[in-house]
C-alpha cells in the first residue's frame, strides 16, 4: 500500500470526485422505477418506503460499524470494496425476482454508499493541493449531492425512451463502476501507514474533542435536510404519478434531479459565505423550500413542487457543506473519515426514519396528508436549528 508521503499525484481530487458520485448514483438508480415495481410485484407505498428504508439502515449500520475502516487500512480498498458492493447491488436488480432481493439490492447499496461517505470525502479533501482545499470541499458535496441526482435523471431517461427499461440503467451502471474501478486502481493512497483493520465493533457517536462544539448543530441540519430529500427520492414519484397524473418517467426522474440539482448550487454558495451565514441562512432557504413544497402537496402543482425542489434543495446544500466544512475541519487528521461518517450517520437517519414515517401515514392519510405532516415537521425543526446557530455561530474556516 502507497504512503501518502511517497505517492506521486498522478490523479488529483477531481478524479477522486468522479468516483464518489458514480458511486453514489448507483444508490438513487431505481428511484424513478418504483412504479414499474409496483405494477409488477404488487405492494403498497409503505412498502416502496420500506424498500428505500433498507437503502438507509444499509447506510447507518456500515456507518456504526465501519465508519473508521479508511483511516486504519487507506482510502483506496475501501473505495474499491464500495464499488463491488455497488456492482453486486446492480446484480440484484438485474436478476430481480421478488420482493426479498430488491431488498438485499437496496441493502447493498446502502453498504456501498456507507463506505463511499467518509471514505470518499475524506479521500477528496485530501488528495487537494496547497490552495485547492476550497474547491475539494465543493467537489466532494457536489460528488455526493450530484450523483444522487444524476441516478434518477439516467434511469429515467433510458426507462421512458430505451428499451428493457428495468435492465439497462443497471447494466449503465455497471458499466460505469468498471471505470470507476480502474481510476480508483491509479489514485494515490492518502493514509499514513495503512495497516490492517481492527475488528469491527459498534462505534456509536464517539467524536473527538475538537469537534464537539460544532457537531451537534451541523449535523441536525444535515438530518433536516436529508429528510427532504428522502422525501423526493422514496414518496414524490408516486405523488407525481398518482396526485399530478405525470407518468413520463423522464420527467419524474428530473424532478427528482431538481432537488439534488439545487443542492448543488447551495454548496457553491455555500463557500461563497461561509459557514457562519451558510449554516443558518441554509435552514431559512429550507424552511421556504419546504413551505412550497407543502403548498404543491395541497393545490395539486407541479411548477410550484418544481420550485419547492430547488429551493429546498439550495437550502439543504447550504447547510450540509457548511456543516461538512465545519466538521471535518475540526476534526483531526487521523479521526477525520470517522467524524465524517458519523456526521453523515445522522444524515442519514434523517432519510430513512422520516421517509417512512411518511410512508405509514400514506395508508390513513393518503400521499397529501401524509407529505403535509412531512413538510410540517421538518419546518419546524429547520426552524429550531437556525435559531440555535444564529445564536451560537460556528467559526468560519
Amino acid at each position: 500500500m502507497i504512503s501518502s508521503s511517497r505517492a506521486p499525484h498522478r490523479l488529483g481530487y477531481s478524479w477522486a470526485a468522479g468516483v464518489f458520485a458514480i458511486g453514489m448514483a448507483g444508490t438513487t438508480l431505481p428511484t424513478p422505477l418504483y412504479g414499474l415495481y409496483r405494477a409488477e410485484l404488487g405492494f403498497s407505498e409503505l412498502v416502496v418506503t420500506v424498500v428505500f428504508a433498507a437503502y438507509a439502515l444499509g447506510v447507518i449500520a456500515v456507518l456504526l460499524l465501519a465508519g473508521n475502516l479508511s483511516d486504519e487500512v487507506g482510502r483506496r480498498p475501501v473505495l474499491l470494496c464500495a464499488l463491488g458492493l455497488s456492482a453486486a447491488s446492480a446484480l440484484c436488480f438485474l436478476f430481480e425476482g421478488g420482493l426479498p432481493l430488491l431488498l438485499t439490492g437496496r441493502v447493498l447499496s446502502g453498504f456501498a454508499a456507507g463506505l463511499f461517505s467518509g471514505a470518499a470525502t475524506a479521500a477528496v479533501l485530501e488528495l487537494a493541493k496547497p490552495g485547492q482545499e476550497a474547491h475539494a470541499g465543493f467537489a466532494a458535496t457536489a460528488a455526493n449531492m450530484g450523483g444522487l441526482g444524476c441516478g434518477p435523471l439516467l434511469s429515467g431517461l433510458l426507462a421512458q425512451y430505451a428499451p428493457f427499461p428495468l435492465t439497462l440503467p443497471f447494466l449503465a451502471h455497471l458499466l460505469l463502476v468498471a471505470v470507476a474501478c480502474v481510476v480508483t486502481w491509479l489514485l494515490p493512497e492518502t493514509v499514513r501507514r495503512p495497516g490492517r483493520p481492527s475488528r469491527l465493533r459498534l462505534q456509536g457517536l464517539s467524536l473527538p474533542r475538537e469537534v464537539r462544539g460544532v457537531f451537534p448543530a451541523s449535523a441536525v441540519a444535515a438530518f433536516a435536510g436529508f429528510a427532504l430529500l428522502g422525501l423526493f427520492t422514496a414518496v414524490a414519484p408516486s405523488f407525481v404519478a398518482e396526485t399530478l397524473d405525470v407518468h413520463n418517467l423522464a420527467v419524474t426522474g428530473a424532478i427528482v434531479f431538481t432537488v439534488f440539482l439545487g443542492s448543488t448550487l447551495g454548496q457553491l454558495l455555500s463557500g461563497r459565505l461561509g459557514v457562519r451565514r451558510a449554516l443558518p441562512g441554509g435552514c431559512l432557504v429550507l424552511v421556504v423550500g419546504l413551505l412550497l413544497v407543502g403548498t404543491s402537496l395541497a393545490v395539486t402543482s407541479l411548477p410550484v413542487l418544481v420550485i419547492g425542489a430547488v429551493c429546498g434543495g439550495v437550502g439543504q446544500g447550504l447547510a450540509f457543506r457548511a456543516g461538512l466544512t465545519a466538521v471535518s475541519a475540526a476534526a483531526p487528521p487521523e479521526h477525520r473519515g470517522g467524524t465524517i461518517s458519523a456526521f453523515f450517520l445522522v444524515a442519514y437517519l434523517g432519510i430513512s426514519l422520516p421517509v417512512v414515517g411518511v410512508g405509514a401515514l400514506t395508508l390513513s392519510l393518503g400521499l397529501r396528508g401524509a407529505g403535509l405532516t412531512f413538510a410540517g415537521c421538518v419546518i419546524v425543526l429547520a426552524v429550531c436549528v437556525g435559531l440555535y446557530v444564529l445564536r451560537n455561530p460556528p467559526t468560519d474556516t
